[in-house]
């Protein structure tokens, strides 16, 4: 981890781990971290394979970083720090820009309520999710009351009692028990499952490693074991969110491998989920996690969150940004140009001249040739279509018993020096979005 990671908990804007853990810093900030450290030849490292200089490492940057302590039994998983707050991060951005305010910037006065699916004895996500966004609540769920015992002093240590309430469940409750926990919805849930489906399962995972494990595992059987893995209990996940829906915003989950992350993908598409985000959570040069959220609602996430990290081509999701080239030409004639063409349309449509910017909404196709074709004859006084809709035209307001669920496309528009870049906002059709792109395309590179 790059050393600027490591400082006082200032958090509500921290970024992501992106390097191996700076020792010296940490050492400094922190002395017990210091009296497990040795150094040989000036480099200052630890022993991996040792439980309690894990732990320890864990408690350290918990305590630097974000403010937080724990207390860890000997027995449960010891959580590393960069990958869980790395998954916790990517879940703030997704719900940072899938807002109805469309602004893809954190607000602190959003009140988000999150569910965390196997707590484990740390209750590292709850904390983490708590201590860095202020007006966020965390529900947490386990089948381990051992683990759970330990998940309640954390809580009660941290002072986030009436933040995070936790609940134990059993193998035959829901993964979400969103109405035995007597919430109504939820922003999003997250889960980081037992990877593995057998005792025998783990162990060829660890054989087929070419390097030997990077720090000692202490987890409990059913930590690290489920029937079916990683796959089997997120797709015990995707199942439940069928019937939920709408009622949890942003379903995630974090896998050890990408093969159950290609699976898992596989499965939204044959349930025609295409509103996913995917990313690579990678934390240091060794280690690797992935993550996947699905959205029955329609707001995109903004695309660098979307396609988070290195990932392969099948996992990914449709795009949710397009660059349109004007060559020689100022952002001032672009935005002049974008303004002209799009307050033509029956579109709602707000432009602010001094950031050339504009948002675009819009009930349905108005761009298509034929969609014009019929305006224009309805405007010269001819008989429109019953089902023409209007939205209003370039003045932006739309009319005033506009429902805000017939919106079919919203997209931003940013014209700079020589490019025009949009933003698909909201929307379930990526073929719309895409024709509205191709549409503004050729009206700005038009030679006409």
């Amino acid at each position: 981890m790059a050393s600027s990671n490591s400082g006082a908990a200032s958090t509500t804007e921290r970024s992501y781990y992106d390097g191996d853990v700076d020792f010296d810093v940490l050492a400094e900030q922190d002395a017990d971290f210091a009296a497990i450290c040795r150094v040989s030849k000036d480099e200052r490292w630890i022993d991996f394979q040792n439980p309690k200089v894990v732990q320890q490492l864990t408690k350290s940057l918990l305590k630097c970083d974000f403010g937080v302590s724990i207390q860890l039994p000997d027995d449960r998983l010891c959580p590393p720090v960069p990958v869980r707050w790395n998954y916790v991060h990517w879940i703030q951005e997704l719900l940072d820009t899938t807002s109805d305010t469309y602004s893809d910037r954190y607000d602190p006065e959003r009140e988000v309520i999150g569910l965390d699916i196997g707590v484990g004895a740390s209750c590292i996500y709850p904390l983490l999710a708590c201590s860095s966004r202020s007006s966020w609540r965390m529900a947490g769920t386990d089948i381990d009351q051992h683990s759970l015992s330990y998940a309640r002093k954390n809580v009660d240590a941290n002072g986030t009692s009436k933040r995070i309430k936790l609940a134990h469940t059993t193998t035959d409750s829901p993964l979400i028990p969103i109405d035995a926990l007597k919430i109504e919805e939820l922003d999003f849930l997250m889960t980081n499952p037992p990877f593995y489906s057998s005792t025998e399962d783990m162990q060829a995972s660890y054989t087929a490693k070419t390097a030997p494990p990077s720090a000692v595992c202490t987890g409990a059987e059913n930590e690290m074991i489920c029937p079916g893995g990683d796959v089997g209990f997120v797709t015990r996940i995707l199942t439940e969110s069928l019937e939920l829906r709408d009622r949890v915003q942003w379903y995630t989950a974090m896998f050890g491998k990408i093969s159950s992350l290609q699976i898992v993908v596989a499965k939204l598409k044959e349930h025609d989920i295409t509103n996913f985000a995917v990313t690579c959570l990678q934390a240091g040069y060794r280690t690797k996690r992935w993550a996947v959220g699905w959205s029955f609602g329609d707001y995109r996430p903004r695309n660098d969150v979307a396609r988070h990290g290195e990932l392969v081509q099948a996992v990914l999701p449709s795009p949710t940004a397009q660059t349109i080239s004007v060559p020689l030409m100022d952002s001032k004639w672009a935005g002049e140009k974008v303004d002209e063409v799009i307050g033509e349309l029956a579109v709602k449509w707000r432009w602010r001249a001094n950031l050339s910017t504009g948002l675009m909404e819009a009930r349905e196709n108005v761009w298509s040739r034929s969609a014009r074709r019929k305006r224009k004859f309805a405007e010269e006084g001819g008989k429109g279509p019953s089902n023409d809709v209007t939205m209003g035209g370039g003045d932006g307001e739309g009319s005033e018993d506009e429902d805000d669920d017939d919106i079919a496309l919203a997209v931003k528009i940013v014209c700079k020096s020589e490019v025009v870049e949009l933003r698909w906002l909201r929307g379930s059709d990526y073929v719309l979005f895409t024709s509205f792109c191709g549409f503004l395309k050729r009206a700005l590179t038009s030679k006409a």
